[in-house]
């Protein structure tokens, strides 16, 4: 590898650099210890710049003083980066699929369907329509990769648009029944009424990501709670039978899971983001976290960590008996009852 280093401020004004006095007084800043390093030997595989330069500007006059990077980004590399990206959501949105699949045919009745939180199922379709709107606006971005990019948003719109809609279309149906048997018109309102929430929610969301751009940690555990409306229902009805297939909760969890693992965790990311150990920590936890809490609803009973006293009273049909007493279980005569007449006997011929 070469490099150029120009430390004299003189072979800096040589470059439209020096320092300069302006009308009415005053300095421009001067550039020094401005470095360029030309790295020759990268490799597309393991390298994500080639070229790069450093410089310091400071203005003593003004108090400031400016460090600038400035690199020329491996184009081969970085499309390799995001092709192997691709790939990856493109196959986790296939396994979703099916195990969506899978857990609308376990809970196909109308009872099953009950069982199932709408809010969760929502939170995905939410969580998924904002990967396919982020990875459509990549790919229009970057030309190159736009055949990849378009691929996995293909996925994840057939994954929210068609399956989850469905599956909470058929939740809701389950809930009010007498909305889809009052004719065409309360259907309809029914409808809009689901979309219209679904809608609001995005909106919402968008708005949420904004204000908590800064904070990323409380950002990822909220859109990550994805399992808490489903806990907070199988409380509220104390649900005995867990109306979600384990390998549903699994699969939904780990592969949902990939995109903060990724952009957190690994640091050749092609978008170049810094790995950060705690908000990847933390939502990690926070989610394992649901699962325990799932596993011990259908282990326990869904209301084993809530007090008993706060518990509300519930009809024991298994009562205890003492075999020890001896109880008369025939209801006492009432002694207003007037006797029972004996049987009138034929006298007998002659």
């Amino acid at each position: 590898p070469g490099g150029i280093l120009l430390d004299d401020p003189a072979e800096a004004a040589s470059i439209g650099a020096a320092r300069r006095r302006v009308k009415g007084g005053g300095n421009l800043p001067v550039a020094r210890g401005i470095r360029a390093t030309f790295r020759d030997d990268a490799s597309a595989e393991d390298a994500s710049f080639m070229v790069e330069m450093e410089g310091t500007f400071s203005a003593p006059l003004c108090r400031t003083h400016l460090t600038v990077g400035l690199s020329t980004m491996d184009i081969k590399g970085l499309l390799h980066k995001a092709t192997r990206y691709t790939t990856m959501m493109t196959v986790a949105s296939l396994v979703q699929v099916f195990a969506l699949i899978k857990q609308m045919e376990a809970s196909a009745t109308p009872a099953a369907s009950t069982r199932v939180s709408l809010a969760t199922i929502g939170m995905q379709a939410v969580m998924d329509s904002y990967l396919c709107l982020a990875h459509l606006t990549l790919g229009i971005a970057v030309q190159a990769v736009f055949n990849a990019f378009a691929t996995a948003a293909f996925f994840q719109f057939i994954i929210f648009s068609i399956f989850e809609m469905r599956y909470m279309l058929s939740i809701w149906k389950a809930r009010f029944p007498e909305a889809f048997s009052m004719g065409w018109e309360s259907m309809r309102r029914a409808l809009s009424i689901l979309y219209s929430r679904f809608y609001s929610s995005l909106l919402v969301g968008m708005v949420l990501i904004y204000n908590l751009q800064n904070r990323v940690t409380l950002l990822l555990i909220i859109l990550y709670s994805i399992w808490v409306p489903q806990i907070f229902l199988n409380t509220y009805n104390d649900h005995r039978r867990a109306p979600l297939l384990p390998s549903y909760v699994l699969i939904m969890s780990f592969t949902r899971l990939l995109v903060p693992l990724y952009f957190l965790g690994c640091p050749e990311n092609f978008l170049h983001v810094k790995p950060a150990r705690g908000p990847l920590v933390g939502v990690v936890i926070w989610v394992l976290l649901q699962l325990v809490v799932l596993y011990s609803q259908s282990l326990f009973g869904a209301r084993w960590f809530i007090p008993r006293r706060f518990l509300p009273e519930k009809y024991d049909y298994f009562r205890w008996v003492d075999p020890s007493a001896k109880r008369d279980l025939a209801p006492p005569a009432d002694p207003a009852a007037p006797a029972a007449a004996a049987p009138a006997v034929a006298a007998p011929g002659p």
